[in-house]
């Protein structure tokens, strides 16, 4: 016969947790290292770090400044490029946005098709074409002055503002687009019953209408702009995020570096925020939901 093997035995309780009312308090109490090693991990990782934020105020090997210039120099230059390039959004993306909404199935078509040649190929895709593709589909005389005869920084920065304004300016118009069409019909035709031409009807009835609708999804394209301009330096410009890298390879300070180009985005996007805040405050439209 064979012999019963006796089971084992599982205790009931965990030698380490108290049975009582407060389970996971006590299991807490008991486990502290379980909820307390991310943290600790994150404290020694943060404390590891050989921080020297004095490697700004340090010469640089060339141009007779010093890191932080380098720093405040790619600052200026992510600044010029974000606001050139949104004028260029603003109002080429207004342009479409109209074009999308008018009765003409021709217009319509060539903002459709607009839309979806600059939104649908990679923007990183875009800057390179119109860096080293669009200067040789040029009249000869005009690309071979554009690759010859005009400064690399300027070149860097004229396809860069393009590109990048051409880009957003396709969002920019569907949020025209989305904004015009959200009106009540009876506005265009209120302008059109008053003798205004469709063009004035537009310019004095609906746009103004329309800008102070989209001013929250506008406020989103200006810090997608910014933010998306940190792309530029895949083609050379040297903005911020270039300087960064440069900071990088001459210093070997990486925390440092992207540290505080990090914290400069953050602060050029606030300040936008706060701007467009007041903006939408003054301009919403009475009776609309949220306005005071």
């Amino acid at each position: 016969m064979r012999q019963a093997v006796p089971l084992p035995h599982f205790p009931t309780q965990s030698p380490h947790i108290q049975a009582s009312p407060t389970g996971a308090a006590a299991f807490c109490v008991m486990q502290p290292s379980i909820f307390s090693a991310p943290n600790a991990c994150l404290s020694e990782f943060v404390m590891s770090i050989d921080w020297n934020w004095g490697i700004f105020l340090q010469q640089a090997p060339f141009g007779n400044t010093t890191y932080l210039g380098w720093i405040w120099s790619g600052f200026q230059v992510t600044i010029a490029l974000s606001v050139c390039a949104w004028i260029i959004a603003f109002f080429v993306g207004s342009l479409f946005g109209i074009l999308r909404t008018v009765p003409n199935r021709f217009l319509a078509a060539i903002g459709t098709a607009y839309v979806e040649l600059f939104r649908n190929v990679p923007l990183i895709v875009q800057f390179f074409t119109w860096y080293l593709v669009i200067p040789e589909l040029l009249p000869p005389d005009i690309g071979m002055w554009f690759k010859a005869e005009l400064d690399p920084n300027v070149q860097f920065f004229v396809s860069s503002t393009i590109c990048l304004g051409l880009f957003t300016a396709a969002r920019v118009c569907e949020q025209v687009r989305a904004a015009i069409q959200s009106l009540p019909r009876g506005q265009q035709a209120a302008g059109l019953a008053m003798g205004l031409t469709l063009p004035q009807t537009y310019r004095y009835v609906l746009l103004p209408n329309a800008y102070r609708v989209i001013v929250p999804p506008m406020t989103s394209e200006m810090l997608n702009l910014v933010k998306n301009s940190a792309i530029a330096s895949t083609i050379g410009l040297v903005d911020m995020a270039a300087q960064a890298g440069k900071l990088l390879d001459y210093s070997a300070h990486a925390y440092e570096s992207f540290t505080a180009i990090t914290l400069a985005y953050i602060g050029i996007n606030a300040v936008i925020m706060l701007v467009m805040r007041v903006v939408e405050r003054k301009v919403q439209l009475p009776g609309n939901m949220g306005s005071k």
